[in-house]
């Protein structure tokens, strides 16, 4: 595909809320040639499993589809593999096993065959980060004065006020998520379009390079706002 004149639309953190995902998906889609999706696809909404099954019916009929990793997403995925389930669980990751049907006492292998094998490959094979001619693309932030290439998973996916206050320039603009806002922040060299869906704000797309936001209202409860620090 040609990257000259192009159009791409970025999807803030989605956590679960697969009605807001499917209404914004409706305004946009037809009008980007890159889809790309920040990450936090699942914890604190009522869908996750919804949310990924939509993603991935999405790259079968839309020529470009770039899902990244979200910590909410990587934490999940290490919850499947084993590891120690604790800070899953604390951050919604309750709501994310209720949705794939998955209960709290399953071992290792009964969670894995819960999960559809699209599913495990999918947040297997999420990259960390993205770039194109408009933007790069991130979760939650990259390690100012570092090489794209020599970028954490740390920093991607749980970066906040060194990030945020950092003045360093990667040469285009950074568009993330994770940290939540009212409404899409905008600096010279920084964008962040999670408007918070999961705590009743809404769910936000970005069309670059017109820089023309769409959003849609929660589609489904809203839960408490005492956790958005801990997205």
């Amino acid at each position: 595909m040609s990257t000259a004149n192009t159009t791409t639309c970025v999807i803030g953190d989605i956590h679960g809320c697969h009605t807001s995902l499917r209404h914004l998906l409706d305004q946009v889609c037809h009008r980007a040639d890159t889809l790309v999706f920040l990450g936090d696809y699942v914890d604190r909404g009522p869908d996750s499993k919804a949310v990924i099954s939509t993603i991935l019916s999405l790259r079968s009929r839309h020529p470009r589809v770039v899902p990244l990793m979200g910590n909410h997403d990587f934490l999940f995925y290490q919850y499947l593999m084993g590891d120690d389930d604790a800070l899953f669980l604390q951050v919604g990751g309750r709501q994310t096993l209720a949705s794939y049907g998955i209960p709290l006492s399953a071992t290792p292998e009964q969670r894995t065959r819960l999960v559809p094998a699209d599913h495990l490959a999918f947040l297997r094979s999420l990259p960390l980060f993205w770039e194109d001619q408009h933007a790069i693309y991130v979760h939650a932030g990259l390690q100012p004065g570092r090489h794209l290439s020599q970028q954490t998973a740390q920093w991607c996916l749980w970066a906040r006020d060194a990030f945020l206050t950092s003045s360093h320039e990667f040469g285009k603009p950074i568009v993330f998520g994770h940290t939540v806002f009212a409404e899409p922040y905008f600096a010279a060299d920084k964008i962040g379009i999670d408007t918070g869906a999961v705590y009743g704000g809404q769910l936000t797309a970005l069309l670059l390079p017109e820089r023309e936001v769409v959003s849609v209202p929660p589609g489904e409860t809203a839960i408490s706002q005492e956790f958005i620090h801990g997205s």
